[in-house]
Formats: structure tokens, C-alpha cells, sequence
């Protein structure tokens, strides 16, 4: 697998379903108020960031960097493709992630993810790239239902 990871083009048909299918994916797994993925109209907001993974021509996973405060950013729409997970998308992504966030002077990633069974193999990726579990951030509320984690970016050397 040779990932090309780029900009989203928010005219591509793949992508848009691409993230309708995340969208579906999530709303079995949790109560409509502790989901907090992005749409597409949300996704083509200003502060927002979208890179698409594509593996030979054909997409396969998404990551998008969104403002959440001066230095601070909030990974978002984190998505490999159902077929393909546990290939490696999900950690190059994030790793792209994180790189354009420290070449672009952001001190701290933070995010929010499901506390559910399903989200675990996510939490051990997170875990595993030097993320910790911290209190919610921006405009998150406690919630059993989620978890949040921040990553303090100048400091990380993994």
C-alpha cells in the first residue's frame, strides 16, 4: 500500500459519500447529543482543514485539523475505510496530521472520541501517537459517552 495524502476537493462524489458513510457509521453509537462528527457543510468551514488518504486512486480514509483556539487545533473526521482498518491508514494519517500542525506552529492537538467498545482501537492509536486523556475542551461537556485527549505538540518527539 503507497498512500497519496492530500488536500479534500469538496467536488468529488467519493468524498462526499466517503463521509456520509462516517456520518452513518457513527450515529448507532451513541445518543444524536455525544456525537460530534463533522459534516461536510462543517468540514468546508473556515479554520477547517481536510485531507483525504487515497491508496492506487481509490479514497480510503479522511483526517481534518479544525481551530479550536490560538495555538490549539481539534483532530476531526479521523476515517479509514471500514474494509482496510488495521492496514496503517488511520496512523499515517494521523501522523500527517500531526506534522502539518507542528510545521504550522500549533502547540496542542486535542480530540473526542467514543468511550465505546468500537472506539478503542481508535484510543490506542491516539494513545500510541503520545496522546492522554484530559477534561473537555472548547465547547464539550462531560459526557460517559465520550472521551477526550489532548496531545501537546513542541513537546512530542515520537
Amino acid at each position: 500500500m503507497v498512500l497519496h495524502i492530500s488536500p479534500a476537493d469538496f467536488s468529488n462524489a467519493d468524498l462526499v459519500s466517503f463521509l456520509s458513510a462516517h456520518l452513518d457509521e457513527m450515529a448507532p453509537t451513541a445518543p444524536a447529543e455525544s456525537r460530534h462528527a463533522l459534516d461536510v457543510d462543517a468540514l468546508r468551514a473556515p479554520g477547517v482543514r481536510l485531507w483525504v488518504a487515497h491508496d492506487d486512486g481509490v479514497l480510503v480514509g479522511t483526517v481534518a485539523l479544525a481551530s479550536a483556539g490560538p495555538g490549539h487545533e481539534e483532530l476531526k473526521s479521523m476515517r479509514a475505510d471500514p474494509v482496510r482498518r488495521g492496514a496503517g491508514i488511520g496512523r499515517a494519517l494521523l501522523q500527517f496530521a500531526v506534522s502539518d500542525a507542528r510545521k504550522r506552529g500549533i502547540r496542542r492537538l486535542s480530540l473526542e472520541t467514543g468511550s465505546m467498545d468500537f472506539f478503542a482501537p481508535a484510543r490506542s492509536l491516539y494513545r500510541a501517537a503520545g496522546f492522554v486523556e484530559c477534561a473537555p475542551f472548547g465547547a464539550y461537556k462531560p459526557d460517559p459517552n465520550s472521551v477526550f485527549m489532548t496531545l501537546e505538540v513542541e513537546t512530542h518527539t515520537r
